[in-house]
């Protein structure tokens, strides 16, 4: 073996690697762009690019001493630095959520582990004014060796920290060779089982900085907020002293302070009336140090963070977090992920009113915490450190209780691993520490507590103790040892129920409450952000929360040949071990397309909400849930009423004064029309100038259902009231079936089912195949859990039976009663459903169906029927909520209208397919094609899916490109589905949004049409 096994050796961690300091890019002379663009400084050379690659399944493999500098790489492949190599299609793509991907031996990892032998040539020129040079990795996974001319540098580990090496004395002038030698797995790995698709690789920027012998080597801010003014501290180390200027000015560029130091130590600055920091307005002094040869320029903000009487304040305010956990994930590029990525991600999450982000489960790339400074975001900063795999070791005693208990044992609370934690909290706080948006540090993720976490946070609270921590798996240890809790500020949580909450709430309730991952966003959903959203309000020691999470995480393949891109999950690359498609659980698709869950959440967090609106006065009263703003200065509100869907009055309102937190008042006149379905809207627009958004963006919105004579929807009323032409409809019966006639309709009732079969209307046949009963649906990712049960109960192979119809007919048409049931082989009966049909001589069909559940069942997944329409009806309007995706407890980002689309357009395209597409409490419903149609109207609001998919075709098909459309449009109109919830990863559905009703009335009408007729 060419390389000593530092790789399983828990006692070096790194080799030759500077001491950890503070992020910073110098230049020669002041520059002020090189927060998003640091390549324009002429002392950062950036090593990326095009490198020489050889990839070895087996460490053993690798024989020849690559790095010398006179070895020929000609036999090597190329490769792009940053990348990940499994993306460059070396090695193979492997997801999994929990279980270690290798057997648990630590600090061993497999023998024949795979590496990547990296060499770059490059041409440095050595700088009088600056003749050191430091050698800078952000991002290497796992772990990695480094020569350079043929001379052995170092070795590191941790994969999202940085790894500087003082190179200097290694370097000539003109052509040099560096070469990398990067494996797969290391002890490190043990302590990154995050929840990602597992990938190698040189994945973040590799750089030199040259610098000037006597420079500045570390800095320290921090800050004191008084109440009329600020006291700045910077604490500085120097890699050899000298004489340094520090200025600090405003974003104006004028002086504010000004001090000179030679020394290590500390200087100070007093600032009077500061303006402070916050998200709504993310105000930077600028700093400025500056020696004879090099300059350093950082920005500041000023704010606080703490804690009084359990309750978290920021700047004085109560605050709570709109946050989200964010992973770096691209579906071309890996973890690979540079400024305009993050850019984009932190545009979206303005856009969708997120004030906050959770770097999990790592640390990001240094300039991502900068670019937060700048636009306004609230970070917890997490170290590189996950340990989940313990829980998932065998134990005899198979009980969440024992492995729980026992999860601690072999790393968080063994002393063998206390340097390697504490060195990756330290790595993270040591070279984020000047980031102002960063309030909180977190010590990881999922690694059960013990002494080593005790140490960690001992030690982070003794370095930095004005930012709070927090760390959620502190609560899994072993339960017959006392720990230490007093340097944990928060008690965090995941995924817990708010019934749990409000236990804590008032049983204990000693820390602020922070739900550190919740609302899992998995495929159709979440479900439950409102119920969340009401709890998070309701108490000031509930501080907050973050989503899980914001993106899905995938590997793009190309487009299909119906021009998908086809995206794969865990188990889509061959791999034995693997969590399916777990990693799909993100606010926003990989190629950051906006999931209808975004848009839930960003109506849910809406800048203000009414609180009461009387039409007779015209009092409006409004609450302000920014933390800062006043919403006069914040928001412009829009009104619109509408009639039925069509717009009849609008306007914009007048500014006035609604303080943050509090509630305010105006005035808004509006004449309501005496009969159908009035809603009142308030849109918010942004007001102000804010980075990344332009004013006059969409913020969120409001509806008010307003009173009036007759509330009813107009339009769904003229459906319902349409008279009957007396056509004489003619009866036909044979053993299978009622077939009735008249002058422009001929339908055939199924007697086996009780359902039509036939509905052949103006000479159009409107069905492609028989009618159906339908309680199934495609389970969602949400019901992963409920539908083992539903499937236990055959829901899936339910189908309908008919024991007896009966036929009438009097002057008001045909009534057919067939009594049938929903069955399923091997079972008792599920549901006992009477049904009444009434044909007109129109050929309107109206329907009661009297249904009675079996109790002994579970929730139903759905009721309604099910038509398999003609396809050419692709033409869809209807009054409900739109215009995305709506169910009875994921409705907040729609709104009630009148709405067109084509049925291609009510298809969420979710990657991996399940029930979607439903429009909750609609009125009305047509689907027409150029000439002729069909109706769906109801004086009970009821829901609806047309779709080109079958239920069968969304649950068995593995990912979207593989769909195939059904040979009919499926239209579902349902009296009830249940709830969506976020199950995947969260409680179990609220038991309000709960389908459990054991007896229900569905009515309906069902009214083919031709133009003509209209």
């Amino acid at each position: 073996m060419i390389i000593p096994r530092y790789y399983e050796d828990l006692n070096v961690l790194h080799d030759h690697t500077m001491p950890m300091r503070a992020y910073y890019i110098p230049a020669s002379k002041r520059m002020d762009t090189l927060v998003e663009h640091r390549e324009n400084s002429d002392r950062f050379q950036l090593l990326n690019g095009t490198w020489k690659f050889q990839y070895y399944k087996s460490i053993y493999e690798l024989h020849d001493r690559f790095y010398q500098s006179d070895y020929d790489t000609k036999e090597f492949d190329e490769i792009i630095v940053p990348s990940v190599w499994q993306t460059a299609g070396y090695d193979s793509n492997q997801y999994t959520n929990i279980r270690y991907p290798f057997p648990f031996d630590p600090p061993y990892v497999p023998q024949d582990i795979p590496c990547g032998a990296y060499v770059r040539t490059f041409s440095y020129q050595k700088d009088a004014l600056a003749e050191k040079a430091f050698l800078n990795f952000e991002g290497v996974d796992s772990c990695f060796y480094v020569w350079i001319n043929g001379i052995y540098v170092g070795y590191s580990q941790v994969s999202h920290a940085t790894a500087e090496f003082d190179v200097t004395d290694l370097l000539n002038e003109g052509e040099n060779t560096l070469a990398v030698l990067v494996l797969k797995w290391c002890d490190g790995s043990y302590l990154e089982d995050q929840d990602k698709f597992r990938m190698s690789g040189i994945f973040r920027d590799v750089y030199l900085l040259k610098r000037p012998e006597h420079a500045i080597w570390d800095y320290h801010i921090t800050t004191k907020i008084h109440e009329n003014h600020a006291t700045i501290h910077l604490n500085m180390e120097f890699y050899h002293p000298v004489l340094t200027s520090i200025r600090m000015e405003d974003p104006n560029g004028t002086l504010l302070a000004e001090e000179t130091v030679s020394e290590p130590g500390q200087v100070k600055f007093e600032l009077e009336n500061p303006i402070l920091w916050n998200t709504e307005r993310p105000y930077l002094y600028t700093i400025v140090l500056q020696t004879e040869y090099e300059t350093i320029v950082d920005e500041l903000a000023l704010r606080t963070i703490e804690i009084r009487d359990r309750v978290l304040f920021f700047n004085g305010e109560k605050i709570k977090f709109r946050g989200v956990n964010r992973h770096d994930s691209d579906p071309v590029t890996g973890f690979t992920v540079g400024v305009e990525q993050i850019k984009k991600d932190l545009t979206l999450m303005k856009q969708h009113n997120f004030n906050s982000i959770r770097s999990s489960h790592y640390p990001n790339a240094p300039y991502f915490y900068q670019m937060c400074d700048r636009y306004g975001f609230l970070v917890i900063d997490e170290a590189d450190l996950e340990a989940h795999g313990p829980f998932m070791l065998y134990r005899k005693e198979d009980t969440d209780y024992n492995r729980f208990k026992r999860w601690n044992e072999k790393i968080a609370d063994d002393p063998a691993w206390e340097q390697a934690i504490l060195d990756r909290v330290q790595r993270m706080v040591e070279r984020d520490k000047n980031r102002f948006c960063i309030v909180m540090w977190s010590m990881g993720n999922e690694s059960a507590y013990g002494c080593n976490f005790e140490n960690a946070l001992r030690w982070t609270k003794e370095f930095d103790s004005d930012r709070i921590t927090q760390y959620e798996s502190a609560r899994y240890r072993n339960y017959d040892v006392t720990y230490d809790y007093k340097n944990l500020d928060l008690y965090s949580r995941m995924y817990p129920a708010l019934t749990e909450i409000q236990e804590y709430l008032k049983k204990d309730g000693s820390k602020p409450f922070l739900l550190v991952e919740y609302c899992h966003a998995m495929g159709n959903g979440p479900g439950d952000l409102e119920d969340y959203f009401q709890m998070i309000q309701s108490d000031d020691r509930m501080c907050g929360g973050f989503v899980w999470e914001w993106c899905d995480h995938a590997v793009a393949h190309g487009s299909a040949k119906n021009g998908k891109m086809r995206y794969a999950y865990g188990g889509d690359h061959g791999e034995e071990l693997h969590d399916g498609n777990f990693c799909m659980d993100g606010l926003v698709y990989p190629d950051r397309t906006p999931h209808t869950g975004i848009l839930e959440y960003k109506n849910v967090y809406r800048p203000a909400r009414v609180v009461s609106y009387d039409p007779a006065s015209g009092e409006l009263i409004l609450h302000n849930y920014m933390d800062f703003d006043d919403l006069k200065d914040y928001v412009e509100i829009l009104f619109e009423v509408t009639r039925d869907g069509l717009s009849i009055q609008s306007g914009r309102l007048a500014p006035f004064s609604v303080r943050p937190h509090d509630h305010g008042k105006t005035e808004l006149k509006i004449a309501v029309p005496e009969t159908g379905k009035i809603y009142l809207k308030l849109t918010y627009l942004l007001k102000k100038e804010l980075p990344l958004m332009n004013p006059g963006y969409p913020l969120g919105f409001d509806e008010i259902l307003l009173d009036n004579e007759d509330g009813r929807n107009q339009k769904a009323l003229s459906w319902i009231n349409r008279t009957a032409e007396t056509n004489e409809i003619v009866v036909q019966e044979t053993d299978q079936a009622v077939i009735l006639k008249a002058k422009d309709f001929t339908y055939t009732l199924d007697k086996r089912t009780g359902l039509f079969s036939q509905l052949l209307f103006a000479g159009r046949e409107y069905l492609n195949h028989p009618m159906e009963l339908n309680i199934w649906r495609a389970p969602t990712d949400n019901d992963m859990y409920l539908k083992s049960e539903w499937k236990k109960a055959r829901f899936d192979r339910a189908y309908t039976r008919a024991y007896q119809v009966e036929i009438l007919q009097n002057m008001y048409g045909v009534f057919l009663i067939a009594h049938t049931a929903i069955v399923a082989d091997s079972i008792q009966k599920i549901l006992n459903v009477n049904i009444l049909w009434k044909i007109d001589g129109n050929g309107k069909i109206c329907a009661i169906l009297t249904v009675t559940k079996d109790t002994e069942f579970p929730v139903l997944p759905r009721f309604g029927l099910r038509i398999f329409l003609n396809k050419k009806l692709e033409h869809v309007s209807f009054f409900g909520f739109g215009p995305q995706e709506s169910y009875r407890d994921k409705h907040q980002g729609a709104s009630h209208g009148l709405y067109h689309a084509n049925v291609k357009d009510l298809h969420e395209d979710y990657i991996r397919p399940q029930e979607n597409g439903s429009h909750f409490d609609c009125d009305f419903v047509e689907l027409s094609a150029s000439q002729f149609g069909i109706t769906a109207v109801s004086e009970e609001p009821f829901s609806f899916n047309a779709s080109r998919y079958t239920q069968e075709e969304l649950e068995k098909t593995a990912h979207n490109y593989e769909l195939t459309e059904s040979d009919s449009l499926v239209f579902c109109l349902d009296y009830a589905q249940n709830g969506i919830g976020s199950n995947s990863c969260g409680p179990t559905v609220l038991k309000e949004y709960q389908f459990d009703e054991s007896s229900f009335q569905f009515r309906f009408e069902l009214i083919p049409f031709v133009r003509r007729s209209l």
